[in-house]
């Protein structure tokens, strides 16, 4: 369709760059051009302006984070490089959740690492960590357990009391636990759905993962960062082997991570217009769904929307015949690793009237689908 250029609706786009969703140029440029990025002046764990920009990130939050316990990266993909080295030998095996985004699968891979999946469960309401499932996969030597809250593609986010079960559980068997928090800027209601960071984790070695990637909607602007917390011990041996790995490096550039300290400080004016774009087209979705008969699963936090519905086909024959009648682009649920054939995930960033269209013409094909059967 794309050769032949035929316009679909794509409803899985999830770069802000592409959605409409660009930062103030003055804002975004402007620190790039001081001359003080002509000077290299590395160091192994990432300037110390910019860590300090990510501890007051941090602490703009509650949370207290040592700007000695912060490790800069070009990216979460890359801080997950850092802690497989860190953590892993060759065929040593990581805890994936599933559903799940399949970027960890090939990082493991890349890694010589093993994976091993557990699941989240939905439980009618909201999902939930399958801790028997978590425990028997645990037993088979993993070295550390990937949580991801919010979760993509289901929006999900730990509870603190889930934390308190992984951390007695990582205690007992020795594993560390890293917690992507990539989306953390985008809970929806903190009230009734806290999305605490382990960042601030102290009952087991904890690696907790951000960046600008989605903090500030700059997926072109490469910078992450590690915030390392646990047992005091664990943690002085994890940061002293971390800033030789990243030494070995030193992949963050100079312009970024000056430009970091001032781009964070306007983090609220730069994530606002990507947080009322998503909320907004959740809120249209969810009216949507109930006149079409089409179940949303409850979205708590990020980028994106799980839904259901009766196929009566396989996800990918589904998706091919939405693309292919109705000009719109979805993935389909088995792309996260869902068990069942019924779901399909979307992205909330699109712009409002293409998604708004995009959606009309979803419901109308599972409208004509129950039709027909």
């Amino acid at each position: 369709m794309r050769a032949a250029g035929v316009p679909f609706f794509d409803l899985t786009e999830s770069n802000p760059t592409r959605a409409g969703l660009l930062a103030p140029q003055d804002t975004l440029l402007a620190p790039l051009l001081d001359p003080v990025n002509l000077r290299y002046d590395p160091h192994p764990k990432g300037m110390l302006s910019a860590r300090l920009a990510v501890a007051r990130y941090y602490a703009a939050k509650g949370i207290q984070v040592p700007v000695e316990h912060i490790i800069l990266t070009s990216g979460s993909s890359e801080a997950y490089t850092f802690l497989f080295r860190l953590l892993m030998d060759p065929h040593d095996r990581i805890l994936l959740p599933v559903p799940g985004y399949p970027l960890f699968s090939y990082l493991a891979g890349l890694n010589d690492v093993e994976t091993v999946f557990y699941r989240l469960c939905f439980d009618g309401e909201s999902w939930r960590i399958d801790f028997d499932f978590l425990r028997q996969a645990a037993r088979r030597g993993a070295k550390a357990v990937v949580l991801v809250s919010p979760n993509n593609p289901t929006g999900s986010c730990v509870r603190p009391g889930e934390i308190a079960l992984l951390n007695t559980l990582c205690t007992d068997m020795g594993m560390a636990i890293i917690s992507d928090e990539v989306f953390a800027d985008y809970v929806f209601d903190r009230v009734r759905t806290p999305c605490p960071s382990l960042a601030a984790n102290t009952g087991a070695l904890s690696f907790a993962l951000g960046g600008l990637s989605k903090a500030l909607a700059l997926p072109q602007m490469k910078m992450g960062w590690i915030a390392v917390n646990g047992p005091a011990d664990e943690v002085a041996e994890a940061l002293s082997r971390l800033e030789v790995i990243a030494d070995t490096y030193l992949s963050v550039n100079t312009p970024v991570q000056h430009a970091s300290a001032v781009w964070l400080q306007a983090r609220e004016a730069i994530s606002a217009p990507v947080m009322a774009r998503v909320r907004s087209n959740y809120g249209h979705l969810l009216a949507a769904a109930a006149v079409a008969g089409v179940q949303v699963l409850p979205v708590e936090g990020g980028w994106y929307a799980v839904l259901r519905t009766e196929m009566g086909m396989p996800g990918d024959v589904w998706a091919l015949k939405l693309l292919e009648q109705r000009h719109v682009f979805v993935h389909p649920g088995f792309f996260f690793d869902f068990e069942e054939e019924d779901f399909f995930v979307l992205s909330l960033l699109p712009q409002e009237d293409v998604f708004r269209e995009g959606v009309a013409a979803l419901f109308s094909f599972t409208g004509a689908q129950a039709a027909g059967r």
